[in-house]
């Protein structure tokens, strides 16, 4: 029998849909069948039973021919039939808060998987009892799909079965083809998917808590993230607002009333192309009357960095594509005036590890320098100070600045230019200036005021420029 596409459609937006209305029904009516999460997509249909290690495929060709959506407008058609679907089963079970996630395969196929151990661990049963989780696997590949649900599933089985766990997955055509995606790069930046993974993902949780938090995919969640925001918002209830940070790093950790999410959600569809979200989501934020943005201490949420270990082996293999989360941070030596005790060395806030450095009743114009071994086309430079979940020890006034022609023995920078100032202990800046990033021979933080007591600088991180967005650089000149 053939499948209409209205119904394959509709059917592959309800994809998490399904198994939230399973898992709510009264218990007589899922008594033989509590175990079930369907997962539909147009061309395939994943039939996955939770409890039980076996996952099945069911396939359903599709005998309608019809070119593949080329124009994305007609995507809020999919936003506005999410809206009309949820009417009756949201109102089923309303949380406090839901953590949304949009997930794409990484090179560590783990980090989501951490990050969901995260997420629980981090959270009592009472907590969890307010927190649903939300995850859009905007996979492409089906495969990879399905080797993801099957993980998550063995691992999460009974948060899956609470209802505390939701999976879905994006249509295919809820997408512009690839060549249209292409057409949109701008200096080598694919952000047109990112923005409508993101966009799926916040039609679907509109109705299913009062909150919504934005995470990323390869994050660690600090103790009790929970109460520390319940307690935020508690305090903010005399004064309105839009955002809330309790990171300050891109989209992680962005708290939204969900009444704003179909809003948002439009918004990035209609501005899909234009700007990456870490852009499009402050402009919302002003379009909304916040002008500016209300920084939450202490930072609950840090990304996880992986890394990938070479063997013999593994010399042979094709080079797999960069992580764009993990730093590179190239070979360097690591200069400062700053007071030298016999634990936590300088080098170990360059280091790619838990260490740091630790120094004690700064002055201004006290200094730590990266003097890289060889010159570094830089995109992004990071620089975090204090302790991970309180921020105490943190570098009060500081700033960042990048050198430029080393010279003498040992080498210093003639010339510096600065790249940016902390805000509550920390920097998260990327290089948007080519040329600024061209050739960067030293990486400085420079402290701005006299400051007593103790100090942590906790990782200074470098990425580098791949070849490929510098191909694309000059090819834009």
């Amino acid at each position: 029998m053939r499948c209409s596409i209205r119904r394959c459609f509709i059917t592959s937006v309800g994809i998490g849909f399904l198994w939230l209305l399973i898992t709510l029904k009264i218990p007589e009516e899922i008594e033989d069948d509590q175990n079930v999460m369907a997962i539909k997509g147009q061309v395939a249909t994943l039939a996955l039973r939770v409890g039980i290690e076996d996952v099945a495929w069911e396939w359903c060709e599709q005998e309608d021919n019809y070119d593949k959506r080329k124009d994305p407008r007609p995507l809020e058609d999919w936003q506005n039939l999410t809206f009309e679907y949820f009417k009756t089963i949201q109102q089923r079970r309303k949380t406090w808060l839901t953590v949304g996630i949009s997930s794409v395969p990484q090179p560590d196929q783990r980090s989501l998987l951490y990050t969901l151990v995260s997420l629980f661990r981090a959270s009592s049963k009472i907590q969890q009892k307010r927190l649903t989780v939300l995850v859009h696997l905007a996979h492409s590949d089906l495969t990879g799909l399905r080797e993801t649900v099957l993980h998550i599933s063995t691992l999460f089985s009974p948060q899956i079965l609470a209802g505390q766990l939701l999976l879905i997955h994006a249509p295919p055509d809820a997408y512009p083809s690839v060549d249209d995606m292409r057409n949109e790069a701008h200096h080598g930046e694919f952000y047109s998917k990112q923005n409508i993974d993101h966009a799926f993902l916040m039609s679907f949780v509109t109705g299913l808590s009062e909150y919504f938090l934005l995470l990323e995919d390869n994050v660690f969640s600090a103790p009790n993230f929970i109460t520390h925001i319940h307690w935020k918002v508690n305090t903010m209830r005399s004064n309105p607002w839009v955002l809330l940070e309790f990171s300050n790093m891109g989209i992680l950790g962005k708290l939204f009333h969900s009444k704003d999410l179909p809003l948002l959600a439009h918004f990035l569809l209609l501005f899909y192309k234009e700007k990456p979200l870490d852009r499009l989501i402050p402009h919302f934020r002003t379009l909304l009357a916040q002008k500016n943005p209300i920084i939450c201490r202490p930072f609950l949420f840090y990304h996880r960095f992986s890394y990938h270990i070479s063997n013999d082996t593994q010399k042979a293999t094709p080079v797999q594509k960069k992580n764009p989360y993990v730093p590179d941070n190239p070979p360097g030596a690591i200069f400062t005036d700053m007071k030298v005790f016999d634990v936590h060395f300088p080098w170990e806030a360059y280091t790619l590890d838990e260490s740091f450095f630790w120094t004690h009743n700064v002055s201004a114009g006290n200094h730590l320098t990266v003097i890289l071994n060889h010159p570094a086309n830089l995109s992004k430079v990071q620089v975090l100070t204090g302790t991970i979940v309180d921020g105490k020890y943190a570098l009060k006034k500081g700033q960042v600045e990048l050198g430029y022609d080393p010279e003498g023995m040992p080498q210093y920078c003639t010339s510096f230019t600065l790249l940016g100032h902390l805000f509550e202990g920390q920097m998260n800046q990327e290089i948007f200036l080519k040329r600024m990033g061209h050739n960067v021979s030293c990486v400085r933080l420079v402290v701005k005021a006299d400051q007593v007591g103790g100090l942590i600088i906790r990782h200074i991180y470098l990425w580098e420029q791949n070849t490929k967005d510098m191909e694309a650089a000059q090819s834009w000149r």
